[in-house]
């Protein structure tokens, strides 16, 4: 099986996106015969490339980081940059795989809602959408934490490149939990009084010299 991917991460190389993939097409490779080609829109200036490589290719997967609910910016300009291609045969099989920070599955199915009715009017074949929550600063957990996580997407892509599409069963367990429990909202709760929640992006704040500009409006009166 021939697999074209494309990473939709702005961090690229260094994003959660791109950790998850390693995993993935791990399992994939497992299948003798297999073989993939991986590109990171981020660093690609050149949209005719892009379209080429998706046109060409046999099956594709779209990976990215779900932002304000949707996808980024360069994710969404690739997509719009694909209407040439909608409504033709041969386009390739397609797939996607979406991660965010919300641990709520919930978050990310409203954009994989619309990644189905993406894939019917390219007229490609749906491989159907990985959904995973919880992701944001995994690249900075120690490996007992993430272990589970990522063995679940080695089984995805050892499925994948043995049977050609992604096992249903193995997509509702990577993706739970599908809402937050009581007690946990609870616990998000009470963190965000005594601000253990803001932690986290308080540090990303100050490395990015942003901490003194987070209450700022730029859109407002």
């Amino acid at each position: 099986m021939k697999l074209t991917v494309f990473n939709g991460s702005p961090r690229g190389k260094k994003s959660n996106t791109a950790i998850l993939l390693e995993h993935f097409l791990k399992g994939f490779m497992e299948t003798e015969g297999n073989s993939y080609e991986l590109e990171y829109i981020v660093n690609n200036k050149d949209v005719g490339k892009l379209i080429e490589m998706f046109k060409d290719a046999n099956n594709v997967i779209l990976a990215f980081p779900l932002y304000t609910g949707c996808m980024p910016g360069i994710v969404k300009s690739f997509v719009e940059s694909l209407k040439p291609l909608c409504g033709k045969h041969g386009n390739p099989s397609v797939g996607f795989m979406v991660q965010g920070g919300f641990p709520e599955a919930y978050q990310s199915r409203f954009v994989e809602r619309y990644l189905g009715k993406l894939a019917k009017r390219l007229n490609c074949q749906y491989l159907g959408c990985i959904v995973k929550g919880g992701i944001e600063g995994t690249r900075m957990m120690p490996q007992f934490m993430t272990k589970k996580i990522f063995n679940y997407f080695y089984e995805l892509g050892k499925n994948c490149g043995k049977s050609g599409k992604f096992d249903e069963e193995l997509l509702k367990r990577l993706a739970k939990p599908e809402h937050l429990p009581a007690w946990r909202r609870l616990f998000y709760k009470f963190s965000r009084l005594t601000g253990m929640a803001n932690i986290y992006w308080d540090r990303q704040l100050k490395e990015n010299n942003a901490f003194e500009k987070r209450f700022d409006r730029p859109y407002g009166d």
